[in-house]
């Protein structure tokens, strides 16, 4: 039977909050500001202190971490997005370093109680049911947990399946919204991101389970991808540069051993020709962060080859895609979960590939990272590492070795730097390494 659905203003609906309470907003494409502004002018209006805001990674202007509001609301970001990225930087905002797969159980075993979830769903079904849409995560747990759930009611929110389907009775109140979702288009490819998709491309064999995120690396390497067959989807996130693959029949997930023939994902971004695509597609699974990224649902999966780009590497293969120095950049992420999950995985590949140099030439292969930047994918992970140069597995390989194979997809410019640092580091014997290397 369907809920009656009760409908009320935006400014109604958050009243709810009080100070000292914690409040889960829904990320990405589907992040609710027809609910977000009425709570910021809340705070504005001194009505409340110390409200904590969850969330993963949202879109567009954010008020609510600028230093008007310091001590009115806290930021708690699970990951740390452009747009709040200087908030973070000077302590406005906040960040939770946290494993994506966590992030749910964070919510749910009660480290981060939810006093009120807002969120934003497709149209109620005449079974009763709404959709999560284009972000499921963490949010699903939050609407779970939460004291007190606010849906925006939007038709443009696409009814994905999955984990995304919950019913009208776990909602508490509805306010009615027709924004448009979040747009994030391609940009255009780069020399670099041609090159580094290129040889990326060369690591993925047929039958592989591919996860990758958005932007300029991940839409190269899809563009490589035209002749190969049988290709599944198992990831945190997808954007429509995946779409002519779908079309060509190249991505079936035939091969898949969990959630077979199925695309799963977590959470979606890109244009509306990717929300077009998901809308009532049965092929598409959108499921909690829980199983996209648990790493022993990851590792069922055969061939399972996870892309992911960084901001760093040292000459041992500890890499860092968080922060640059001691300014957080990003967050962790998915990254160390796939990166595992991929390791397992039976023929699996786990790849960290990026740029040889920043955007001012400065070599993001360096023989110690920056003084304050932390290690996401420790030394010991490390598998494939693929820069515009070339592709190299640094997976049991020694510490020199690894210095001499990273140098070698080193921009030019900055090899004979780095083979210096490794022989300060190493001595004399460096230099039989590199002859050994050398001849394989």
């Amino acid at each position: 039977m369907q809920k009656n659905i009760k409908y009320v203003s935006p400014q109604e609906a958050v009243k709810v909050v009080k100070s000292g309470d914690r409040v889960h907003l829904s990320s990405v494409a589907v992040t609710p500001h027809v609910l977000i502004n009425p709570l910021v002018e809340r705070g504005r209006n001194k009505e409340l202190y110390d409200v904590k805001i969850q969330h993963i990674h949202i879109e567009d202007k954010i008020e609510f971490a600028n230093p008007e509001f310091e001590g009115v609301f806290v930021s708690e970001q699970f990951f740390v997005g452009a747009n709040l990225r200087k908030q973070t930087q000077a302590g406005y905002a906040d960040y939770i370093p946290v494993f994506l797969s966590e992030t749910q159980k964070l919510i749910r075993e009660g480290y981060l109680k939810v006093n009120v979830a807002m969120i934003m769903c497709s149209v109620p079904d005449k079974h009763g049911f709404v959709s999560l849409g284009t972000s499921v995560d963490a949010t699903r747990a939050a609407v779970e947990n939460a004291d007190y759930v606010i849906a925006a009611v939007n038709p443009n929110v696409p009814r994905t399946w999955g984990d995304a389907i919950i019913s009208t009775e776990m909602i508490d109140v509805f306010v009615e919204d027709n924004s448009p979702l979040y747009s994030h288009p391609a940009a255009e490819l780069t020399d670099t991101d041609i090159l580094i998709g290129k040889n990326v491309a060369e690591l993925i064999e047929d039958g592989a389970c591919l996860q990758m995120g958005i932007g300029g690396i991940p839409n190269a390497v899809l563009a490589q991808l035209g002749t190969h067959k049988d290709l599944g989807v198992h990831t945190e996130m997808f954007a429509e540069g995946i779409l002519p693959l779908v079309e060509k029949g190249v991505v079936n997930g035939r091969r898949k051993q969990i959630d077979p023939g199925k695309m799963v994902a977590s959470f979606l971004m890109g244009t509306q020709e990717l929300y077009d695509f998901v809308d009532d597609n049965p092929m598409v699974a959108m499921m909690d962060v829980r199983h996209t990224n648990s790493v022993n649902v990851i590792r069922q999966n055969h061939k399972v080859t996870a892309i992911n780009s960084a901001l760093a590497i040292d000459i041992t293969g500890q890499v860092c895609a968080d922060s640059i120095g001691t300014k957080f950049y990003s967050g962790v992420g998915g990254q160390i979960d796939f990166i595992r999950g991929a390791g397992y995985s039976e023929g699996g590949k786990p790849i960290i590939a990026m740029p040889s140099v920043t955007a001012k030439g400065v070599s993001k292969i360096s023989p110690t990272l920056l003084d304050g930047s932390g290690v996401v994918t420790t030394r010991s992970n490390m598998h494939w590492f693929v820069t515009e140069f070339g592709a190299v597995n640094l997976y049991g390989k020694t510490l020199q070795e690894r210095a001499r194979l990273l140098t070698g997809v080193a921009h030019p410019n900055h090899r004979e730097f780095l083979d210096k640092a490794a022989y300060d580091r190493y001595g004399s014997h460096y230099h039989f390494v590199n002859k050994l290397v050398d001849s394989l």
